[in-house]
């Protein structure tokens, strides 16, 4: 299958590729499918292009990649919705508002997507939790500038 996307102009998809919402995402309730597209081959910012909209493409990142304590706890019934017991069986992104200069760009750690294996995907508010909707991303300091930036301790999400 082919798109039209806001960055990419058209792609090739195939079906299996497709992160279904099926609550849509918070103000955009009507848009429930699509595609998580890497900026690089390697790296943690992704589009989250709408398969609906082509000009509606979220800014992602890995949270991981920008604390590796991140540790979302999902609800009972956000788990059951999802069709797994532990959060921590699940892929994790967070949206990105991209400003300039681009260490005052925010992240929101609060609402994070959640994704299963099946690509069944939903946004999320943590509760009890410490994180805010707008992280800045200076906040965020690699403990060890010596380690590798995929050091392999922070889950790996599925690409599309």
């Amino acid at each position: 299958m082919k798109t039209a996307t806001k960055y990419f102009g058209e792609i090739e998809y195939e079906q299996e590729e497709v992160l279904t919402f099926p609550k849509g995402l918070y103000g955009f309730e009507d848009e429930r499918a699509f595609l998580l597209l890497p900026f690089a081959e390697t790296g943690t910012l992704f589009s989250l292009q709408s398969l609906k909209t082509p000009q509606l493409s979220f800014i992602v990142m890995d949270p991981f990649s920008l604390d590796g304590s991140y540790a979302p706890v999902l609800q009972p019934d956000e788990l059951q919705f999802l069709g797994v017991e532990r959060s921590e069986d699940l892929f994790y992104y967070v949206l990105c508002v991209v400003k300039e200069p681009v260490p005052e760009s925010t992240v929101n750690m609060r609402c994070p997507i959640a994704i299963n294996d099946d690509g069944v995907s939903m946004q999320v508010i943590l509760e009890n939790t410490s994180w805010h909707m707008r992280h800045q991303l200076n906040e965020f300091h690699r403990e060890d500038d010596e380690e590798p930036e995929d050091s392999g301790q922070r889950k790996e999400a599925p690409l599309c």
